[in-house]
């Protein structure tokens, strides 16, 4: 099989399609082609094998998502690949399985985000993956019965739980004679992480030898309920609601860019550069409190570092509440634009838009004078946490967490869309890949937000006015042809935040899919604790800058 890359030779940047037919060879039993990626479907027991050859032959070493549905006829994995070096090269690799023996081969040895996608695809599909090294349930208790994504779930089945089962998990202490571990329940609650987490730890002595991340909590179903609601318009408001806290539009960002790619729908430059100036101001808010809690996480800090980064937040949302209506749930994107134009008088929104900005390089200065530059900080963060750029990719890590384990991967960059790829500014990376770096990265992003909003400000400012088109013109009802395939991301403040969409010829989708990036940033968290001590697990979740609304979807 000749492909023109040689093993053990770093791969071109650009594969063509004719060499990934070449290189996964008579593995490929027909084409697939989604929107935005060539798509081959291979047998279950070829998993492996293709996905390794992909990653080491063709450079596709980032795993930024697995879609698990069922058909009428079979059920199906997708498993979409991407390059860090270069996230416009894609692949879609299609697992097809019988009905009647829904079993196909993990994806966790070469990929190691692929555990806790392959659990969740059992979970809610139910697809077995042979070989998984931990086939439970992820987000339902291991006791729950069906699949509630497979088509013959019945809703109205009750579900009983046996007391062994459901033991008390407030146990008196005991000693086990054959091991001198300890077994801690970190949880399940922890305020800063937004939402509600279980963390099962061992401890030999005070070293953390293993952490178990329990989470579903807060599953709420988004998936199934995108799934009946309409493309044109009920969608929209449920991005808000899975990163909560000030990411609203870079949520809603994700769905439009998914949505406008699927159905072809343009979007007015006027629009865009509204959108981009919105999505940065709730990076900024996001960021904000991610700093707040964080310092709040690592040593107590509520009366300065929590209470500032509150205050800065408030002026942001109040920002953004005079620009959508709302301080929280915006729902001001639309498919084709958005909602309405810039609040009136407009010189009163650039003021005080302008102020903000302003006053920010200050304000930062001082969150590194109480925080960056504190003792108890650097020591508490300095190599702890520590997140190895391999170990990163393997666990489709992004955003601050990956920038932050030296990892230049900006999907604002590296695969434009808004206004972004007209404005000057940079992506900021760290080298340090602890805790102390996530922070640093973090910062250091709000001042390229606040260069990237007045920049908008700028040309909203003289943009003619017969010229400010919001929105595109959309059909009231839209359906794409059926099948009809398509993965598309964007850069929220956490990370990659993809959405697969397939049509099944109506006005809803068929399968709707959300790439999380908390979800695969929070899989890496052991990797980054085993080793260290209790104190350094807290500070390692922080820096994860978690929303377990997004996690847990």
């Amino acid at each position: 099989m000749s492909t023109g890359l040689e093993r053990g030779q770093q791969p071109p940047v650009d594969v063509t399609e004719d060499e990934l037919a070449a290189l996964i060879g008579d593995r490929a039993l027909a084409r697939d082609d989604h929107l935005n990626a060539p798509g081959f479907v291979i047998r279950p027991d070829d998993v492996q094998d293709v996905l390794t050859d992909l990653r080491d032959e063709a450079g596709f070493d980032h795993l930024a998502n697995l879609t698990a549905q069922e058909y009428a006829d079979r059920y199906e994995s997708i498993y979409h690949l991407r390059k860090y070096a270069d996230p416009t090269q894609e692949v879609s690799v299609v697992v097809p399985t019988t009905t009647d023996e829904p079993v196909s081969q993990t994806a966790e040895p070469v990929f190691r985000t692929a555990d806790w996608h392959e659990r969740e695809a059992f979970d809610l599909v139910g697809i077995d993956y042979e070989g998984h090294p931990d086939p439970r349930r992820i987000l339902l208790p291991e006791t729950w019965q069906g699949h509630p994504l497979s088509r013959g779930y019945d809703q109205e089945k009750p579900q009983l739980v046996t007391l062994t089962e459901h033991a008390n998990p407030v146990q008196p202490d005991h000693h086990d004679d054959e091991s001198d571990t300890m077994f801690l329940n970190i949880g399940p609650h922890h305020p800063a992480t937004h939402g509600v987490l279980h963390i099962e730890t061992v401890l030999d002595g005070e070293t953390v030898v293993d952490v178990d991340p329990d989470i579903g909590y807060l599953h709420r179903c988004e998936e199934q309920m995108c799934q009946q609601g309409t493309y044109r318009h009920q969608i929209m408001p449920y991005p808000d609601r899975w990163d909560y806290v000030s990411a609203g539009l870079l949520n809603e960002w994700a769905y439009a860019r998914t949505a406008e790619d699927l159905a072809d729908i343009e979007v007015p430059e006027y629009a865009q550069v509204i959108r981009t100036m919105g999505a940065e101001l709730c990076r900024i808010a996001a960021h904000m409190l991610a700093l707040a809690t964080f310092a709040l996480d690592v040593y107590g800090d509520f009366t300065a570092i929590f209470q500032y980064g509150m205050r800065d937040r408030e002026v942001v949302q109040d920002i953004l509440e005079d620009l959508t209506g709302q301080r929280l749930m915006f729902n001001y994107f639309r498919l084709g634009g958005v909602a309405w134009d810039l609040p009136e008088p407009r010189e009163e929104f650039f003021e005080k838009t302008r102020d903000f900005l302003d006053g920010l390089p200050a304000k930062v200065d001082e969150y590194n004078d109480l925080l960056t530059g504190n003792e108890i900080f650097q020591i508490r963060c300095h190599d702890t946490g520590i997140l190895e750029p391999e170990v990163a990719k393997q666990y489709g890590c992004t955003g601050p967490v990956a920038r932050g384990s030296g990892i230049d991967y900006d999907l604002r960059r590296d695969d434009p869309y808004g206004y972004y790829d007209n404005l000057e500014w940079d992506v900021v990376t760290e080298d340090g890949c602890d805790n102390y770096s996530r922070v640093l990265v973090r910062m250091q992003e709000v001042e390229e937000s606040a260069k990237i909003i007045e920049q908008c400000v700028d040309l909203l400012e003289d943009w003619p006015e017969d010229e400010r088109t919001v929105q595109s013109n959309v059909p009231r009802t839209l359906k794409p042809d059926a099948d009809t395939e398509i993965y598309r991301s964007v850069e929220a403040a956490k990370g990659e935040l993809g959405i697969y969409m397939r049509s099944d010829g109506t006005d809803k989708p068929g399968r709707f899919k959300i790439r999380s990036p908390c979800f695969h940033n929070l899989s890496a968290l052991p990797e980054m604790s085993e080793g260290e001590y209790v104190p350094d697990l807290i500070a390692s979740l922080g820096s994860l800058d978690i929303v377990l609304g997004e996690v847990d979807r």
